[in-house]
């Protein structure tokens, strides 16, 4: 019956850290690194030199561009003398510079859209790249560089439909701050203690009971971060399916810097969980083997 209770609980402990890593590491992470402008600025800035992002920042100020510029015939021709000069822009200090700037202006209305009203999509507003954009151009004398608009030109990261889904996810967390990563651990720690607890008489009795408890909380730890990493690759697929074909590329660049972190810490938390899970199980094998077994 002892046996049949045990399984039990180790089963209940599994699955609830299974739940808890997940939430306690999106929670951490929304408080640490969405909500911190710096942070937030920090993972996004390298995306500068993302082939994707320099195409779909290119593609969206020339077709902008193109709108107010009539050449007749030589519409096509235009384009792609602007569209080329735009790339080339992106591929200097400058581009980068424009970019920080507008990812840490952005950050605001980013933040702002998870937490605001329904039927608002999440997107980063270019306009302060295409100014950029336009004055580097109108100073190295590219025709027509100065019709270029400057106005709100958007990549879209989240369409509304999915943002309203989020919105409700994204205040918990937000919310909850770091909290449930400190819940989880001492959750963890209060079940090997009480693991230890209920070993019975007899120090060798403790010492297996405690390390099977340790065991199985690294093993929690370890389905736990697996579960996270489902779950990354399940957003991401469902964020890009309701992006335009346009900003996907980008989308999907955006996703990837802004979850850099998570996914480190899935590999961190999993092989940590799998360390102390193999650890224990061994001292197990060798407690067994090595402390005196009670006497009859």
């Amino acid at each position: 019956m002892r046996t049949y209770f045990s399984v039990a609980l180790s089963a209940v402990l599994l699955v609830l850290l299974a739940v808890l890593v997940p939430l306690s590491a999106l929670s951490a992470w929304v408080d640490l690194e969405i909500d911190d402008t710096d942070r937030y600025v920090s993972a996004v800035a390298p995306l500068a030199d993302d082939p994707d992002v320099r195409s779909t920042v290119a593609d969206l100020i020339t077709d902008n561009a193109m709108k107010q510029i009539d050449v007749g015939p030589l519409q096509s021709t235009v384009r792609d003398f602007l569209h080329q000069a735009v790339e080339s822009f992106t591929t200097t200090e400058a581009f980068q510079d424009a970019w920080t700037a507008a990812n840490r202006t952005a950050h605001e209305t980013v933040t702002a859209a998870l937490d605001g009203q329904s039927g608002e999509s999440v997107t980063i507003d270019l306009a302060p790249v295409t100014e950029q954009v336009k004055q580097n151009l109108v100073d190295n004398g590219v025709p027509f560089a100065d019709q270029i608009p400057v106005q709100h030109t958007d990549i879209q990261l989240v369409s509304a439909d999915r943002a309203d889904q989020l919105r409700q996810s994204f205040r918990w967390l937000r919310a909850a701050s770091v909290w449930p990563a400190v819940g989880t651990v001492l959750f963890a720690l209060l079940a090997v203690a009480l693991a230890w607890l209920r070993g019975g008489p007899g120090r060798r009795a403790r010492a297996l009971a405690t390390l099977s408890g340790t065991a199985v909380a690294g093993a929690g730890f370890a389905l736990g971060a697996l579960v996270l990493r489902g779950l990354l690759a399940l957003a991401r697929d469902r964020v890009l399916d309701e992006v335009p074909d346009s900003d996907t590329g980008a989308a999907a660049a955006v996703f990837d810097a802004l979850t850099s972190s998570l996914r480190t810490t899935v590999w961190i938390v999993f092989g940590l969980g799998l360390a102390v899970a193999v650890c224990a199980v061994a001292a197990r094998i060798w407690a067994q083997r090595v402390l005196p077994a009670p006497a009859e």
